[in-house]
């Protein structure tokens, strides 16, 4: 069995003075793909940004690798290992391409970049003719794409992935499904993949756990989520 990569204990956090998390303990296995399912507000995205750094946790630890990060920074985490694509993309709209893939390898030495540069684009071959375009023209599938690859650029460890899927059309869902599984082979790449696409995510996740009101409440056999009266629950409130 391969040893975790990265640990929550009794995590709690939130906003201001509103709550969210209420005491979510998980853990990532090296070369684990995980997907967390819950309806709107329940907590899916403000887990991923409290195990980036974005939110600091008012109670609990975060390891990762058996090193605690519950207090560092979201770059120092990010030169730890953690990528994270947010909701929406985040990408940099006046920025091309390639110099978004430059500023995901920013911490990297120059020749370190670009080799790591030239392997993701080799991974994501839809990027080659498009590298000198600027990031907000493309389609919201591309962005999609270049936010992954982005990402890739730090050479994480683990991904934290949030709503993937959300807004872009159905071929360019195959083909990510398709690229994040040959990523998590080829790289052994750990994923934890926050989606309301139950298709997508029954078909790449080992384990989906669910979360409620912001505590994790069960966990599901991912096949089991192509059952329409089961997925029915886990849909868009």
């Amino acid at each position: 069995m391969a040893p975790d990569l990265l640990t929550a204990e009794n995590l709690q956090s939130g906003y201001g003075r509103i709550p969210i998390l209420f005491g979510i303990s998980l853990s990532i296995a090296e070369g684990e793909f995980i997907g967390i399912l819950g309806h709107n507000g329940m907590g899916k995205s403000t887990l991923l940004r409290t195990l980036m750094g974005h939110i600091v946790p008012t109670g609990g630890s975060i390891h990762l690798a058996g090193r605690d990060v519950t207090r560092a920074s979201p770059a120092a985490r990010s030169r730890a290992g953690i990528g994270y694509v947010p909701q929406g993309r985040q990408i940099f709209p006046a920025l091309s391409v390639m110099d978004n893939l430059r500023v995901g390898a920013a911490h990297q030495s120059p020749k370190q970049a670009k080799a790591i540069i030239d392997q993701v684009i080799e991974d994501l071959p839809r990027l080659k003719p498009i590298l000198s375009r600027a990031g907000g023209v493309l389609s919201g599938g591309e962005q999609q794409i270049l936010a992954l690859a982005r990402c890739l650029c730090a050479h994480p460890k683990l991904i934290l992935l949030d709503e993937p899927t959300e807004g872009i059309q159905p071929s360019i869902i195959e083909e990510m499904k398709d690229t994040l599984k040959a990523l998590a082979r080829s790289r052994n790449l750990s994923i934890l993949l926050v989606e309301q696409n139950l298709e997508f995510i029954s078909d790449l996740a080992t384990r989906v756990l669910v979360i409620k009101r912001g505590q994790l409440s069960g966990e599901i056999d991912p096949a089991k989520l192509h059952d329409a009266d089961l997925a029915g629950e886990f849909l868009p409130a």
